[in-house]
């Protein structure tokens, strides 16, 4: 029989350890029928107790493998739609906290992206001449539109052949909503900065001529990761003066400039294999989240490598790190006394179209 569902207020004064314990032993009694995924930018004391860890497109594909009952995402909240996504109908995916958010995603919505179609409308027909492309750090019913529209889901690790599949399909790019990735794969495609014009969603036709969107390549939507635009080409000419054989290595979510002026770019399983395979004793300034950084310094400290994070100033994702051991304890004892806390569930029509985006993407992976 059902309890009534604990309340969350219970929780907010444990300490720590208090929930690392509370964590081990629900995590004893579920079994197999709850796991729980961590991407890699999540704080330390909830990435501990991960069964899977990853990048995004990882995830995605974990998700969609296990046959747990419960999976709980300590991740965003874009993140547990796809695992509810591509899971099936009986699985149901959680999200420990309901603020645990990306500014990112929220930079596009829905709303300005058909404004965006209408207005492109005015100039040549969308539907015929682009293909939308929406990073997965996005939500559920931007990827239905590029379902609906012909479109595609791309990551991080993938950007490169999602952008190559696109312009088989039409001529031209919308991609939304980080054009730091969009101008960065573009550019690796061979094209020009002034073929990827950014489409200001705040102004009347992106704020573009009807030139600009004839020429265009690809049309950049003006987002970006509040993270990753902390990081400075200036970082790494400091670096690079101080250890002339120091290695650079940067997340495409950088300035342009950033990572035209690094020696490595890739995503965060990239950069985690990269300096795995790195001989012992070099050393490397990393471009990416303090997290994640900080885990990797520790990780192959014992191989003599040695490990930097980019910018002088603290960056990690204030969103994710609003899951803590607190909100994981409450989740999961909730499960075990047979309670779902908050469920993250995609309407039907919504995840219908955004699967067809997905499976693309999926497929070409």
């Amino acid at each position: 029989m059902l309890q009534t569902a604990i309340d969350f207020e219970k929780y907010e004064q444990l300490q720590d350890e208090a929930c690392t314990q509370r964590i081990i032993a629900a995590k004893k009694t579920l079994g197999d029928r709850a796991v729980i995924l961590a991407h890699h930018y999540q704080r330390a004391d909830v990435y501990r107790h991960a069964d899977l860890t990853g990048d995004s497109l990882k995830l995605s594909f974990l998700a969609a493998q296990t046959d747990a009952d419960y999976l709980v995402f300590c991740g965003v909240h874009f993140m547990a739609e796809v695992a509810d996504m591509l899971s099936s109908p009986e699985q149901i995916a959680i999200l420990p906290d309901m603020a645990a958010g990306c500014s990112m995603a929220d930079m596009a919505n829905l709303a300005n992206v058909e404004r965006a179609w209408r207005e492109l409308a005015e100039v040549l027909d969308p539907d015929e001449v682009i293909t939308p492309v929406t990073y997965i750090n996005s939500s559920a019913d931007l990827k239905a539109f590029c379902g609906e529209h012909g479109g595609i889901v791309c990551t991080s690790s993938n950007a490169g052949k999602v952008l190559q599949w696109s312009f088989k399909q039409r001529e031209k790019v919308l991609f939304f909503p980080d054009q730091h990735l969009g101008r960065w794969s573009g550019h690796q495609s061979g094209i020009s900065l002034e073929q990827m014009p950014v489409w200001n969603f705040d102004e009347p036709m992106g704020g573009l001529t009807r030139e600009q969107i004839k020429n265009a390549k690809i049309l950049l939507w003006k987002g970006h990761c509040s993270v990753h635009q902390m990081f400075q080409p200036h970082h790494i000419i400091r670096f690079r003066n101080q250890y002339p054989d120091g290695i650079v290595i940067s997340h495409p979510e950088c300035s342009f400039e950033v990572c035209k002026a690094s020696d490595y770019v890739g995503s965060t399983e990239y950069i985690i294999k990269t300096i795995a395979a790195a001989e012992s004793g070099t050393r490397w300034l990393v471009g990416t989240e303090l997290n994640l950084v900080s885990r990797i310094t520790e990780e192959f400290k014992s191989q003599g490598k040695i490990i930097q994070f980019m910018s002088p100033m603290v960056c990690m994702c204030s969103t994710m790190a609003r899951i803590d051991p607190q909100h994981l304890a409450w989740t999961l004892e909730n499960l075990v006394s047979g309670n779902v806390v908050n469920q993250i569930k995609v309407p039907e029509t919504e995840a219908r179209l955004a699967r067809i985006a997905l499976d693309r993407m999926l497929k070409i992976s």
